[in-house]
């Protein structure tokens, strides 16, 4: 009798514990510090093939190693770099400089390995590039990126560091900051060769999660939604937390095929992305304007704790979703 009180007890416990863990390691004081790095002046707006976007790729290699992941195929670095020649960037309209025929760009990417399933691979991902500076407005000419998506890669930095304090994922974790997002997806492309696509259980890509959704706060949506049951499997894991994802409201805008996760969708991994950002009223999408001071940090922290918690049975192994019907 009295082992059974004491199982009833752990049992209801543990939602407390739970609970007490991921607030001690996802935090607003931890999420402001890193958001406020990425999206700093001295930045320069992250831009691809500039040395501001190197700054940022050694600062976020930096938190992996002092959470203590490991390099992918213990390369020894974080750096995942590759390199793209003039041609290839002329395909994608961009001009390439003169004499100069190899551009060298970064991926940053780091590994939990799983304690059961080491083959198996679930991603979380954000892009950490923006479009550096342009013409002044109001005397500010930098694209901070603030929630464009310094946000993302921060929740990818505090997901990584929670999973890791937490210690118990069955299937291996995959971390991945993606270089050149935003002129032509040149990082998840390069990224997506590098491994079996079949061994993807599922890619979770973040995306601008720094202003509330269209219904408000506590809520997110999925592009793809109905590609997979993935988010089935996101809400039945957050449960009673008062947390809700929706599917994504702005169909016509084809958000599914438009971030990081389309590379892998394409192969047929259950890839989406997760975001709040009011796509037909969002004033600082692409602007001067998109600083730390716009976000609301408080919901996005919890918009992170969602991700952690929801993921809870896919890191586990106990769920997997339906992969995508690439050949629609």
């Amino acid at each position: 009798m009295k082992k059974i009180f004491l199982l009833g007890l752990l049992l209801s416990t543990a939602p407390f514990l739970l609970a007490q863990h991921i607030e001690g390691v996802i935090n607003v004081k931890e999420v402001e510090r890193i958001e406020r790095i990425l999206a700093a002046d001295d930045m320069y707006g992250r831009k691809t093939f500039t040395p501001d976007i190197e700054k940022a790729a050694d600062f976020i290699a930096g938190e992996f190693k002092t959470i203590g992941l490991q390099t992918w195929h213990n390369s020894g670095s974080f750096r995942q770099e590759f390199t793209l020649s003039s041609t290839e960037l002329n395909k994608y309209g961009i001009r390439s400089m003169p004499g100069i025929t190899q551009y060298a760009l970064a991926n940053v990417v780091a590994v939990l390995p799983g304690k059961s399933r080491q083959e198996e691979y679930v991603i979380f991902s954000g892009h950490y590039d923006h479009i550096g500076i342009g013409s002044p407005v109001n005397g500010d000419s930098i694209y901070n990126g603030a929630n464009d998506d310094a946000a993302g890669t921060t929740a990818v930095i505090m997901l990584a560091k929670y999973f890791k304090e937490l210690n118990s994922n069955e299937r291996t974790i995959v971390f991945v900051a993606f270089t050149g997002e935003e002129v032509g997806g040149f990082g998840s492309q390069y990224f997506s060769r590098q491994l079996n696509a079949d061994k993807v259980v599922a890619m979770f890509n973040i995306e601008m999660i720094g202003t509330e959704s269209k219904w408000g706060k506590n809520a997110a949506y999925i592009t793809g939604y109905d590609k997979t049951d993935m988010g089935d499997i996101l809400g039945r894991d957050l449960k009673g937390s008062g947390f809700t994802f929706y599917p994504d409201p702005y169909p016509g805008q084809q958000l599914f095929y438009r971030s990081d996760n389309a590379t892998l969708a394409k192969l047929g991994v259950p890839a989406h992305t997760i975001s709040t950002s009011k796509m037909d009223n969002e004033p600082n999408y692409h602007q001067v304007t998109d600083h730390i001071e716009t976000l609301d940090l408080d919901n996005m922290t919890m918009i992170i704790k969602a991700i952690a918690l929801s993921s809870k049975s896919i890191v586990a192994g106990t769920a997997t979703p339906t992969r995508v019907k690439a050949e629609k």
